[in-house]
């Protein structure tokens, strides 16, 4: 029995490139990866998103730019912690990128994304993410460098998927 989590990851792009912020602190400390973090009691995901965004590189977006592109979950071998990540993109922010206490950002090139100094799962999700296909991914870490074991299914619709789990 896991003990759910609830997270959210958001990326701004634009028609070239992809801001990504390099952790300072915290889990994840040293990877590049999207903005977001927990979702706080009694607050709405998407609003977690918007805040979040905004606390780590200091963008400001309205919740309805937000895209839900994704789902991903994470366990780590040993830990009944699940990781749930709901994964938002978006076009449309206000506010220039600027280095946080917690972030810097920095926008990458779609041909030079760094995945070598990404969470190992990024690589196998972020195809679907800019090719703009809704996805849903599992995986199943020991440690924090080695997936066990993975899966990842195509969505047609992010609402269908929420109803079919009661999300």
């Amino acid at each position: 029995m896991y003990f759910k989590k609830l997270f959210t990851l958001v990326f701004i792009r634009n028609e070239t490139s992809i801001l990504l912020g390099l952790k300072k602190r915290g889990f994840g400390v040293n990877k590049w990866n999207g903005f977001g973090g927990k979702v706080e009691p009694n607050e709405q995901i998407i609003d977690a998103a918007v805040r979040e965004l905004e606390e780590e590189c200091c963008v400001i977006v309205k919740p309805t730019d937000l895209r839900n592109i994704g789902h991903l979950e994470f366990t780590f071998d040993g830990d009944n912690t699940l990781m749930e990540v709901r994964v938002y993109s978006t076009t449309t922010f206000s506010g220039v990128p600027k280095e946080t206490e917690e972030m810097q950002p920095k926008w990458y090139p779609y041909d030079q994304i760094p995945f070598d100094t990404m969470w190992p799962d990024d690589s196998y999700w972020f195809p679907y993410m800019l090719k703009e296909k809704l996805f849903y991914g599992r995986f199943h870490y020991l440690g924090f460098d080695k997936i066990l074991n993975y899966n990842i299914d195509e969505l047609q619709s992010m609402e269908d998927f929420y109803a079919s789990r009661n999300l």
